[in-house]
């Protein structure tokens, strides 16, 4: 947590992943985040993975730092009060559809300033998940070895949206207090799919060779990079990007002969060029294999720190999590107080200001927790009238 965006409050009405991820970016540099569900939770709100309690540890990672309004949106008066919410502060982040009570041109009635944030699945308002986009934009059909496809893990298209999302309300804000325009930006995760292929030079690549690029396991492609077998059965990844790594690798290895063999051969130099290396790989691979299958890992790992080799061991996620370079001693990370009871390592400001003070992780609201404060604070409504709506079911609080 870092107090870079004080006074910036931003109300967010959204679920899932790439939506709630732009509001916990910024909450994590210092904006007032409130994020807006129904009474009882959203359709994430039990999103796994779960405790044996049902509490999710997905929704308490991706809220933290936020704060709670619970509305029912299925009534008149509750929606009204989220549109005044959106209008009282000026920035709203949703994934909510582009027509109905929460448009922007509808918002911006009562706000002509509004900055409103929309992410979206498709450009035409048509819903759309990671995954389906993924599978849209062809990196299955290049992941693994084939011929089937490889749906990775990882949402990507989320993460990238919703980090894009907080960049694009921040330039909103910019604009805006340069010339007092608000406006809307839409966001569709098959936008930031397609146009990440094309700033990677997919699109180019395919279209200049009129075909698909091969599939490749786990190779690096355009470079020499793939993972290899330790005499004690480590499983490991090797990426070399620069002259100096290479020198270093075939020198840790003692392969030097036996490159130079390669390259007479064959009539090229490996010392500069990524390119020729990975071309000829057929013949680099094999003696690679050889030479990692006669060290073990530790050994190994050794050589190659000392040489700036880039290396990875292959490990789980809960290798990772006991990591302590990863985590325990990692600053990103500290204790926080979790709706779920649980406790462990909790993620703060990926970023490091070294000028700054780093403040602890922040938990998670609970569903309602700050519905009274910020509708005493932000639409200055009475205790009474909170009450009220409280009795009459519109509001919840946690």
């Amino acid at each position: 947590m870092y107090n870079l965006l004080p006074g910036l409050s931003v109300i967010e009405a959204s679920s899932f992943v790439a939506s709630p991820t732009a509001g916990l970016y910024l909450a994590q540099f210092g904006a007032e985040v409130i994020r807006v569900d129904q009474i009882g939770g959203g359709p994430d709100f039990r999103r796994w993975p779960v405790t044996e309690n049902n509490d999710s540890l997905y929704w308490e990672n991706l809220n933290r730092a936020k704060k709670s309004v619970a509305l029912d949106l299925g009534r008149p008066e509750g929606r009204e009060l989220l549109q005044a919410l959106v209008r009282a502060t000026g920035q709203f982040v949703t994934n909510f559809p582009v027509k109905g009570f929460l448009s922007h041109d509808l918002l911006a009635e009562g706000r002509p300033d509004l900055i409103t944030i929309r992410v979206m699945g498709w450009a035409d308002g048509s819903p759309a998940l990671d995954y389906t986009v993924n599978n849209s934009v062809g990196y299955p059909m290049l992941t693994g070895a084939g011929p089937e496809p490889v749906n990775h893990v990882l949402p990507a298209w989320d993460l990238l949206t919703g980090a894009y999302a907080a960049f694009a309300l921040l330039a909103a804000v910019q604009r805006r207090a340069a010339t007092g325009d608000g406006g809307e930006v839409r966001l569709p995760l098959s936008d930031v799919a397609i146009g990440t292929v094309a700033n990677m030079g997919g699109i180019a690549e395919v279209l200049y060779s009129g075909a698909n690029r091969p599939r490749l396991g786990n190779a690096v492609y355009g470079l020499f990079g793939r993972d290899f077998t330790t005499r004690d059965g480590q499983r490991t990844m090797i990426v070399v990007v620069t002259p100096r790594q290479w020198a270093n690798l075939i020198a840790a290895l003692d392969l030097g002969d036996a490159v130079a063999t390669v390259e007479a051969e064959r009539g090229v130099s490996f010392a500069k060029d990524d390119g020729l290396r990975f071309t000829h790989r057929d013949a680099l691979y094999p003696l690679f294999e050889r030479a990692i299958a006669r060290r073990d890992h530790a050994d190994l790992a050794a050589a190659f720190d000392a040489g700036g080799i880039v290396h990875s061991p292959y490990r789980t996620m809960l290798d990772a999590a006991n990591d302590p370079a990863l985590v325990a001693d990692n600053p990103i990370f500290g204790e926080a107080t979790n709706p779920s009871g649980f406790a462990y390592p909790a993620a703060g400001a990926f970023a490091t200001i070294p000028q700054a003070d780093r403040q602890p992780p922040r938990p998670a609201p609970r569903n309602g927790e700050h519905s009274e404060e910020v509708l005493a604070d932000r639409l200055s409504l009475s205790s009474g009238e909170i009450a009220r709506l409280i009795d009459a079911g519109i509001v919840g609080v946690g």
